[in-house]
C-alpha cells in the first residue's frame, strides 16, 4: 500500500471548500495559521499592512485594521474573490509596554483601536457572509495576559482583556445563528515582535531565559503551535466548541511548579 503524507490524508482536510480571512496573516502567528489553514485545504485571504509578505498560496491584500474603510473594502474583495467568508481569524495586534503611567491617552486609544475596535471591524464587515456559510467560525487572539497579572504590560492586558469579553459576548449573540466564536491565549510566543523586544534589551539573552523561565515547560510558545489552537476552534470538526478561551502558554494560567 503506498504511503501518503500527513497533509494527503482526508481527514487533515477538514476545512476542504471553506474561504479564511486572516488578519495579521504575513507574520508570525497569523502567517502560521494561513499556513495550516492552507495545509487543510481552505481558501485563505491574508489581511495584513504588508501583503507581500504573505504566505505563498494565499490571497494577499493590504487591509489596516485601525481604518474602517481599509477593512471594508478588504473583506468584500476576500469575500468576492474566494466566493464567500466562513472562517475569520482576527490575529493583528500591536503590543504595548509599561506600567500604568507609562502611555498616555494616545497610545491607549491607539492600542484599543488596533487590538479591540478593529476586531469588531473585521467581523461587523465579515457578517453577512458569515451568516450565508454552513460552518461560519470566529477565532479572536486574546493572551495569557487577559488572564493573569504580567509585569510591565498594563495597557495590552487591557486590550487583550477586552477582546477575551469581547469574544464570550460575541458568541452568545452569534450562536443562535449558527456562527461559532472562540479565542486562543496564547503565552508569550518566539514571534518577530517579541524578537523585537528581545533586541532592545539590555540584555537580550538574560531576557529571553526570564521569558522562557516564565513558562513552566521553559520555552517561549511556538507560532505553530498558537495556530493549530486557531485551526481546532474555527473547524467544522468541532461543532459545540463555542464561547471557549483557549490557553496556549506551556502552563502559564494553569500550572504551579517548584524551581
Amino acid at each position: 500500500m503506498p504511503s501518503t503524507s500527513p497533509s494527503e490524508n482526508a481527514p487533515a482536510r477538514e476545512f476542504s471548500g471553506l474561504r479564511a480571512l486572516v488578519t495579521g496573516g504575513a507574520s508570525g502567528i497569523g502567517a502560521a495559521t494561513a499556513i495550516a489553514l492552507l495545509e487543510r485545504g481552505a481558501q485563505v485571504a491574508v489581511l495584513d499592512l504588508t501583503p507581500e509578505r504573505a504566505p505563498s498560496g494565499t490571497l494577499p491584500l493590504h487591509c489596516d485594521v485601525a481604518d474602517p474603510a481599509s477593512v471594508q473594502e478588504a473583506v468584500a474583495t476576500a469575500a468576492e474573490q474566494l466566493g464567500g467568508v466562513d472562517v475569520v481569524i482576527n490575529n493583528a495586534g500591536i503590543g504595548a509596554q509599561g506600567d500604568v503611567a507609562a502611555n498616555d491617552d494616545a497610545e491607549w486609544a491607539r492600542a484599543f483601536d488596533v487590538n479591540v475596535t478593529s476586531v469588531a471591524r473585521v467581523v461587523r464587515a465579515a457578517l453577512p457572509h458569515l451568516r450565508r456559510s454552513a460552518h461560519a467560525a470566529i477565532v479572536n487572539t486574546a493572551s495569557i495576559a487577559s488572564a493573569v497579572g504580567l509585569p510591565q504590560r498594563v495597557l495590552y492586558s487591557a486590550t487583550k482583556g477586552a477582546v477575551q469579553s469581547m469574544t464570550l459576548a460575541m458568541a452568545a449573540d452569534l450562536i443562535g445563528e449558527g456562527i461559532r466564536v472562540n479565542a486562543v491565549l496564547p503565552g508569550t510566543a518566539d514571534t518577530p515582535w517579541v524578537g523585537r523586544l528581545l533586541e532592545a534589551a539590555d540584555d537580550p539573552v538574560a531576557e529571553r531565559a526570564a521569558l522562557e523561565a516564565r513558562q513552566p515547560h521553559g520555552r517561549l510558545v511556538a507560532p505553530e503551535e498558537v495556530a493549530e489552537a486557531h485551526c481546532y476552534l474555527a473547524s467544522p470538526r468541532n461543532r459545540s466548541t463555542v464561547g471557549v478561551l483557549l490557553s496556549i502558554d506551556g502552563g502559564v494560567t494553569g500550572v504551579r511548579t517548584r524551581s
